[in-house]
């Protein structure tokens, strides 16, 4: 039969002090009690730990041999403990990140950042990756949360962390890029350039919404399978676009952005509900402290 830790821990309390009293205060258990499960624990040896006579308690040679070793095993269970306890309070263990392609510029450094110095046991992993493979990847539970523009799903927990402005993105020169502001109306007659309609479902749907609520369908002269070839496209005369402000770090030149009234964009973190864990609320807290004290979008 294997002891007990309990078992000893109560050897250790004795050893420590060599009287049973003592030790059966330190340990609030009666001191008969003790006594009794030292003799069960020397019964389990096959071997008697302490010698007791009127001068007191001396631990005997397998006494002291044991001693060492129990204090080794209670130290490792206590380890264990901890690490078990740190890793409930979500400070050991990993977190994988996926940020979409078009924050991870300014969104990906200072989160990454502020979460390593926060709780630097744990292991973070980030990749900047698309909208349709973000959410795949969290579906999938090959990533723990994202960043990202709402995806529009119904199977995703969402919270939001910043809102900032979408913009008309015109070309350096065109007749509207000196306004102040402007409506998505104001745009119906322009040659625009969008990704593809197939790179993500529900927000081409909800573009369509915004299209339509203005009073318009666009003309769509080239689609782009991303923010950056649509800025490119931009700059190179062939249309217009809409994009959320931030989308300006991606390109310094060859563009405007004008805000479009009443018009705004969120970024959020997301997750699935089926698997929050501690690390990803731990994760989520950063996150919005961050937002609350510098501009998210203004990062990297």
């Amino acid at each position: 039969m294997t002891p007990e830790l309990r078992h000893l821990r109560y050897f250790v309390a004795v050893a420590e002090h060599l009287s049973f009293t003592v030790a059966a205060r330190e340990l609030h258990i009666a001191q008969q009690s003790l006594s009794q499960q030292i003799a069960a624990l020397e019964h389990t040896l096959g071997a008697r730990l302490f010698d007791r006579d009127t001068r007191g308690t001396r631990l005997t040679e397998i006494g002291r041999v044991f001693l060492p070793e129990a204090h080794a095993v209670l130290d490792r269970a206590d380890a264990a403990l901890r690490a078990a306890r740190r890793a409930v309070r979500g400070e050991t263990g990993r977190l994988r990140l996926a940020f979409l392609v078009s924050t991870a510029n300014y969104m990906m450094p200072p989160v990454v950042r502020a979460f390593r110095q926060r709780y630097p046991d744990v292991e973070l992993s980030a990749e900047a990756v698309g909208i349709a493979d973000l959410v795949a990847g969290l579906r999938e539970d090959r990533y723990d949360a994202a960043f990202t523009r709402p995806p529009l799903v119904d199977d995703l927990e969402t919270e939001a962390l910043v809102s900032e402005p979408v913009c008309a993105v015109l070309p350096t020169g065109h007749p509207l890029a000196g306004r102040p502001g402007l409506r998505l109306a104001d745009l119906a007659a322009e040659p625009w350039v969008l990704t593809s309609r197939g790179s993500w479902p529900p927000w081409h749907r909800k573009y369509d919404d915004d299209f339509r609520a203005a009073g318009f369908e666009p003309r769509v002269v080239q689609r782009a399978d991303g923010v950056p070839s649509l800025l490119g496209l931009v700059a190179a005369g062939v249309g217009v676009t809409r994009l959320a402000r931030s989308a300006h770090s991606l390109r310094r030149t060859g563009v405007v952005f004008v805000p479009l009234a009443g018009d705004r964009a969120e970024t959020v973190v997301a997750w699935s509900a089926t698997r929050d864990r501690q690390v990803v609320r731990n994760l989520r807290a950063v996150a919005a402290e961050l937002a609350s004290s510098i501009d998210l979008t203004e990062a990297g």
